[in-house]
């Protein structure tokens, strides 16, 4: 995002003849474009995008479980005691 309000800011200068954006040819002024679309290829096929949307969904979940836990008057367990409870569970079933 960062990268194309940098490139609209020079096409606006280079357009409106404001500082040393005028010299500048037009490749350069387009660079910022071309390097959004490189960082956004990069991401996507890193699988950034899909982790930071997935972690967002993630915590909207944990938020609305603990508000609804809040709401029935429960207090949540803790992820170790989730933890111990399978690990009892798991044993009672071996036996």
């Amino acid at each position: 995002m960062l990268f194309v309000v940098i490139g609209v800011l020079l096409v606006l200068m280079k357009w409106l003849d404001v500082g040393p954006v005028v010299d500048w040819s037009w490749w350069a002024v387009l660079v910022p474009f071309a390097l959004a679309v490189a960082w956004w290829a990069f991401a996507d096929a890193s699988g950034m995008t899909r982790r930071r949307e997935m972690d967002k969904v993630d915590r909207k979940r944990q938020d609305r479980r603990r508000k609804a836990f809040d709401a029935l008057g429960i207090k949540p367990q803790s992820a170790s005691g989730l933890e111990k409870a399978a690990a009892y569970r798991a044993s009672r079933e071996k036996q």
